[in-house]
């Protein structure tokens, strides 16, 4: 990458907590000599806003996250808050990101100094499970702004030795690319000529194949992965016929083994999506990616992306399958393993409290 080109750095948090915190943020940008771009230049996130938000992702060079003490406003369709939505996206789009994430003493002295608005108070868990996902890859803490202006100079003159960027550069310093192309297509000529006199001599080869080894996981490794998928649950109306009646709390493990079918070939995120497909993009597989037993994959030529088990999760399934395994815990039979089928799953359940949910409104 030349001295010259600036590249654009999408910041992307919750607003009114955070406010300090992204100034600092778009201030070091400037100063390092690259373009900030984020929420400052949208209005209350929605859903058409949050395609528009997508689209500057697109263009962006780097996505930058700050994690401060609240979740944000959430989207309706997804229950998951449009920053966490935002995250995933650029993750979606390999976007090099870097994230800088609120230490628990700074978070205490804030609330101290600005009061209970800067915490969260209504998707406690959600942050959490958000929280572990952004520590699960390489992060910065930060206590104050100046840790968040360092964090940014040091990160971008990281990007800056290690990647290749497309940027943006002036137009005073565009290459006239006439004589490249004209060497390009002269090499390619040569190239064709020297693949064909290679392919009248060449030999054929027997490649043996390589046998790769099998990852295989203990019964006691899969047990303990099984006792923590008991202790997670999942709230949701999407099983439920009578959608005015409060959520229902699902053990993260009783839905593994009972939407096993649409785990193992997969679900998206496409348009077209049902209401359960979405409920198990959004807030089934993530949860089990972070144990490794589901994984994003991308698909060719679509737009969409989808989800399915690794062969880790496949492996826990085989496990809880097994006639002699009898126990997860206290040594009763799994409430997986007894599961009903994927959609009759609303035996015994746990009734949750109805929160009400704003689709809109700055974070």
């Amino acid at each position: 990458m030349t001295n010259h080109k600036k590249l654009q750095v999408f910041v992307s948090s919750t607003y009114r907590d955070l406010k300090p915190e992204r100034q600092a943020a778009v201030e070091a940008i400037l100063k390092s000599g690259h373009i900030p771009a984020g929420m400052e230049l949208f209005s209350a996130g929605n859903e058409s806003q949050l395609e528009t938000i997508r689209r500057w992702i697109d263009d962006s060079d780097v996505y930058m996250l700050i994690l401060g003490g609240r979740y944000g406003s959430v989207d309706p369709k997804t229950s998951l808050s449009y920053t966490e939505l935002e995250y995933d996206y650029a993750l979606s789009k390999d976007k090099p990101i870097f994230a800088v994430v609120v230490t628990e003493t700074a978070l205490d002295v804030k609330v101290k100094a600005e009061g209970k608005d800067v915490i969260e108070t209504d998707f406690s868990r959600e942050l959490q499970f958000f929280r572990e996902k952004v520590l699960s890859r390489i992060c910065s803490f930060f206590s104050d702004t100046k840790d968040i202006k360092l964090a940014v100079h040091e990160t971008m003159a990281d990007y800056a030795k290690r990647l290749d960027f497309t940027g943006w550069v002036s137009g005073r310093e565009v290459v006239d690319t006439k004589p490249l192309l004209e060497e390009i297509s002269r090499l390619r000529v040569e190239k064709e000529k020297l693949q064909t006199q290679l392919a009248e001599t060449k030999q054929a080869v027997v490649v043996k194949p390589v046998s790769r080894p099998t990852t295989r996981w203990s019964d006691e490794d899969l047990r303990e992965v099984a006792k923590i998928l008991q202790g997670i649950e999942v709230s949701t109306k999407v099983f439920q016929k009578d959608k005015t009646q409060p959520s229902v709390a699902y053990p993260l493990l009783r839905l593994l083994s009972a939407l096993r079918d649409s785990l193992i070939t997969g679900v998206t995120n496409n348009f077209n999506a049902t209401e359960r497909d979405t409920f198990i993009y959004y807030n089934v597989c993530p949860k089990l990616e972070i144990h490794e037993l589901a994984a994003l994959e991308k698909v060719a030529g679509v737009q969409w992306q989808r989800y399915r088990l690794t062969v880790k999760g496949k492996a826990l399934l085989a496990f809880l399958d097994k006639d002699n395994v009898k126990t997860v815990q206290d040594s009763k039979p799994s409430e997986a393993v007894q599961a009903a089928p994927a959609l009759a799953l609303n035996a015994n359940p746990s009734p949750r409290k109805k929160r009400t949910v704003k689709s809109s409104g700055v974070s």
